[in-house]
């Protein structure tokens, strides 16, 4: 997934969360507009810090590392993200869940290839998975564990949240015509650079990832889930690796909607999905089934998502 050349375009980029990082910005002055690119790639540094697992004295990791009865204090953004988590878990019916970690270790190598567990291993990973294990202290900002233990991972929301606190950054630079991008999978669209909106274009990763959409779009965030070889996503409620084979994009009005909507969309039904979207009429979904035809693949999308075809 990326856009198309746009003439007059600054251009940055910043290895973080295992991804590369690009920011592109539309402005007349190219030192001011890197000058405000430094300065969000300094705030996505900070926000690595606090919440990937990766990192053994990160927030998250400090979490995970909680025995029950125990809580530990957070920042402001991991506290926010985690609610943000927390409102995807409902808005997904509970099928996206960070506090999967147990059954991804359960699952995976550190490649994401699988491994064999006995169904005795999986039912106890299963069992230290759910929302329920975690309170969130609101006024002092602490995370404590209720039950569980559970171990977190934000892999599928961390960078789209990343992206909209990037934005929020640029835009007290007074920049707004931007694309951000974060490792191909998380786009966050600003406004449009001219009368229609920036070009993107949807690859087929089932079919050498020839063109299979191009759509002009502004003040959207895009996340596609399934873009990559390898049954690397684990359904919280059966505890096993996802069986189908599919692509999945979500349009919604922020990058972390749209990073938690595309993996949900992986997991949920056809028809499970026109609903969610049915409901949310702010959010959208583009899904490629392997095996079948690309006609036969389903766009939704209403009149709150701006699209110019």
């Amino acid at each position: 997934m990326h856009d198309r050349r746009t003439e007059n375009i600054h251009r940055f980029s910043h290895a973080a969360m295992g991804s590369i990082f690009e920011i592109r910005i539309c402005h007349a002055d190219g030192r001011y507009a890197g000058s405000a690119s430094v300065e969000a790639f300094r705030l996505l540094d900070q926000l690595e810090h606090d919440l990937s697992r990766f990192i053994a004295n990160s927030d998250i990791s400090r979490i995970s590392n909680l025995h029950v009865g125990e809580s530990t204090q957070v920042s402001y953004e991991t506290y926010t993200c985690l609610r943000l988590c927390a409102e995807m878990h409902r808005l997904s019916r509970g099928v996206f869940d960070v506090t999967i970690g147990e059954l991804y270790d359960c699952w995976l190598n550190p490649d994401k290839t699988l491994k064999s567990p006995t169904p005795q291993q999986v039912a106890a990973a299963k069992r230290r998975v759910g929302w329920s294990h975690l309170s969130l202290d609101e006024e002092r900002y602490r995370v404590r564990m209720a039950g569980g233990p559970v171990r977190l991972d934000l892999g599928g929301f961390g960078k789209g949240y990343a992206l909209d606190k990037m934005a929020e950054l640029l835009a007290d630079w007074e920049i707004t015509t931007f694309v951000l991008n974060g490792g191909q999978s998380s786009m966050l669209i600003g406004d449009a650079p001219g009368d229609i909106g920036w070009p993107i274009t949807i690859s087929d990763p089932f079919d050498d990832y020839r063109l299979l959409r191009e759509l002009y779009v502004a003040n959207i965030a895009i996340g596609g889930s399934g873009l990559v070889k390898g049954r690397h996503i684990i359904d919280p409620r059966t505890a096993q690796p996802l069986e189908n084979e599919r692509a999945a994009w979500a349009l919604a009005p922020t990058a972390a909607t749209a990073d938690g909507l595309s993996t949900t969309f992986m997991l949920l039904s056809l028809a499970e999905i026109a609903d969610l979207c049915a409901q949310n009429p702010s959010c959208s979904a583009i899904i490629r089934q392997k095996n079948v035809e690309p006609l036969a693949e389903r766009l939704v999308y209403t009149g709150s998502v701006k699209l110019y075809e």
